[in-house]
């Protein structure tokens, strides 16, 4: 699964974009210096996330849209169609 299906997966489970969940973080004070574990508790507990699902978030909450170019076109199982993730929401896509 790509990287952008996982929040995508997220999206369609709570109804709360990337960018939403980004400015409920930083509601909560987290921000790129806040330990993962931290992050990944409030998203199980508030949201129900699984642990791989937490921890992608956590990922973009911490580093934002960018990713590496590892799995970009690569043709695997969690291959991105781009190295910068939408994190507006499925709708927003053209």
């Amino acid at each position: 699964m790509s990287f952008q299906s996982y929040l995508d997966n997220i999206e369609l489970k709570t109804g709360k974009t990337p960018n939403e969940f980004i400015e409920l973080a930083k509601a909560q004070g987290f921000d790129s210096e806040t330990k993962a574990g931290e992050i990944v508790a409030w998203l199980k507990d508030d949201f129900s996330l699984g642990h791989g699902h937490a921890m992608a978030m956590v990922r973009v909450i911490k580093n934002g849209p960018k990713i590496s170019d590892k799995h970009v076109n690569s043709g695997g199982t969690h291959s991105d169609d781009s190295n910068t993730l939408r994190l507006d929401g499925i709708e927003n896509r053209d």
